[in-house]
């Protein structure tokens, strides 16, 4: 054998073995949470080698703790491929009906600040987020004209208050991206898109077309510039995660502070202590996780006498009280204002009455500065929503009831002449009046026959404006069964003068009894009055077709 061919020999050899050496480690182990499409799980099943790589699907259908169960089971994720609609900032869902699975944040955050689960997320390398603004940069919360406020109330010159209220917004923003950092701290890759994600069998596609060309790079932890630009034109961006020299590492572990499910619940309050002794511009930045925790404080949470201890630490805080409840008096907010004396009173700050007191004080200062709208509305029907401040409607008298928002939060409190206000502002000509009181009666619907008919004769003799067109829609949530007020509607249909009109009266009755109606003859009604519509099929074919089917 010459040397040159035992040379060439050697040299294959070599590379044989380097090359079996280079396959024969452990397969690395790409998870996936497939709570939606699976196309993007099966373009990387099909493309990644299957001596190199395997597939653990962490979703089990039919089980809501799946993820801890993953946890249990000791699994340990080297890539991740997240797919599912994204809210924005609360979970990742899908839009199949017949799907019973999500994935929360807050227990993506769980596990990450939890020892309880070390291996899951431990030892990724990359991780894929194929869902819409997963790494959208803009901030989820802002540090807004309150919290300025309050830091020149407590000594800051305006200058200076207006800087760190940037500051707050910059490090407790908590955007999208901010908040996948966190969670997937020392990643050094993630993928997710700052807008409009493609959808699956697109996303897979494009997967398939970038992995036929090599798949050496995926996995290895570095930024694919060559997965970035077959996802261009579809806003794919990367980061990495949070590392421990990071400047948001502080605020990281503050949020630890409320999901490690390792602390005790006296620690957990020993820092909310903490927290609260802060300048309260910065505790208004935690609101969301605080009113969470303090709405958890049941007595299951604090049989442990060292809890109760820690928790009448800060219900005796004084100084920390008097600070927060002036800050939530000045929020610029009503709905952030009742949130806070809501915290206060799970926090031992008020009692049940004082916070009653709190909110009915809240109502009247903006009824008396004409400062309810529809959200206020909103807010005072749900915060009564079991008539607990119906007691406390009488000292709201002095607002009077001549101005329809006004009357609203009276009705919402209970009060009867508000009521009547209000279902006689549903048929008026003014949009803002209807408006309000289509928020109303979401909130407490017409029960009283007699009220009804009135209010369906009322609407059959508006003028055919857009305020009819709200008003009947207001209607349409009480599922009708009143005779008389459905053949009130059914007159009005053929002599309504727009489409958006008869539309509104079809959705209506397509949520009213059937039994109560003559069908044959309304189904001849729709048939020859309805007006021409310039979407083609709609609203009164469904009702058509309803009534003949049944």
């Amino acid at each position: 054998m010459s040397a040159l061919f035992k040379l060439v020999l050697a040299a294959a050899i070599a590379a044989t073995v380097a090359s079996m050496g280079a396959h024969a480690g452990p397969k690395r182990t790409v998870c996936t949470i497939t709570v939606n499409s699976s196309d993007e799980k099966e373009a990387f099943r099909q493309r990644l080698p299957a001596d190199q790589f395997q597939f653990v699907e962490l979703v089990e259908r039919g089980r809501p703790d799946w993820l801890a169960s993953a946890c249990q089971q000791g699994v340990r994720c080297d890539i991740l491929v997240i797919s599912g609609h994204y809210d924005g900032g609360n979970e990742f869902f899908s839009d199949r009906v017949e799907s019973a699975e999500y994935l929360p944040v807050d227990e993506m955050e769980r596990v990450s600040c939890s020892a309880s689960c070390p291996g899951l997320f431990s030892q990724l390398k990359e991780v894929y987020l194929f869902g819409c603004n997963t790494l959208n940069g803009e901030a989820q919360r802002s540090a807004s004209a309150e919290i300025a406020r309050s830091l020149v109330r407590s000594g800051h010159p305006r200058a200076d208050a207006e800087r760190v209220s940037r500051a707050l917004s910059s490090r407790h923003g908590e955007s999208s991206r901010d908040r996948m950092r966190l969670i997937f701290k020392d990643v050094p890759a993630i993928y997710g898109f700052s807008s409009v994600a493609p959808l699956g069998p697109s996303a897979a596609s494009l997967l398939n077309r970038h992995l036929q060309g090599g798949t050496a790079e995926t996995g290895s932890g570095r930024v694919n510039n060559r997965l970035l630009a077959s996802f261009s034109a579809h806003s794919m961006t990367a980061t990495s995660g949070m590392r421990d020299n990071d400047p948001q590492a502080a605020h990281r572990r503050d949020v630890c502070n409320f999901a490690d499910d390792r602390m005790s619940a006296k620690q957990k309050l020993a820092f909310v202590h903490g927290l609260l002794g802060r300048e309260m511009a910065e505790v208004r930045m935690f609101l969301d996780r605080l009113e969470k925790y303090a709405g958890s404080l049941d007595d299951a949470a604090l049989n442990d006498p060292a809890a109760t201890q820690a928790l009448a630490a800060i219900t005796r805080d004084d100084a920390a009280r008097g600070r927060f409840l002036d800050f939530a008096r000045d929020a610029d907010q009503p709905g952030v204002r009742a949130r806070m004396l809501e915290v206060a009173r799970n926090l031992g700050w008020l009692t049940a009455a004082e916070e009653r007191s709190e909110l009915v004080r809240m109502f009247d200062e903006l009824m008396t500065a004409n400062a309810i709208r529809s959200a206020e509305v909103d807010l005072a029907c749900t915060l009564n929503k079991d008539h607990s401040l119906d007691q406390d409607a009488t000292r709201l008298q002095r607002a009077g009831v001549d101005r329809v928002a006004n009357a609203a939060v009276l009705a919402c409190f209970g009060n009867a002449d508000g009521h009547a206000r209000v279902l006689r502002a549903l048929t008026s000509p003014s949009d803002a009046d209807v408006q309000i009181a289509q928020v109303y009666v979401r909130h407490r619907p017409i029960a009283d026959v007699n009220e009804l008919r009135e209010v369906t004769t009322g609407i059959a003799r508006m003028n055919g404006s857009s305020s009819q067109v709200r008003a009947l829609q207001a209607l349409a949530h009480h599922h009708v069964s009143d005779p008389e007020s459905l053949d009130e509607l059914t007159r009005l249909f053929p002599v309504a003068e727009s489409v958006g009109v008869q539309l509104a009266i079809a959705s209506v009755l397509l949520r009213s009894d059937y039994h109560a109606i003559d069908k044959p003859e309304l189904v001849q009604t729709l048939r020859q009055h309805r007006l021409k519509s310039p979407d083609g099929a709609n609203m009164i074919d469904v009702l058509i077709r309803r009534l003949e089917a049944r």
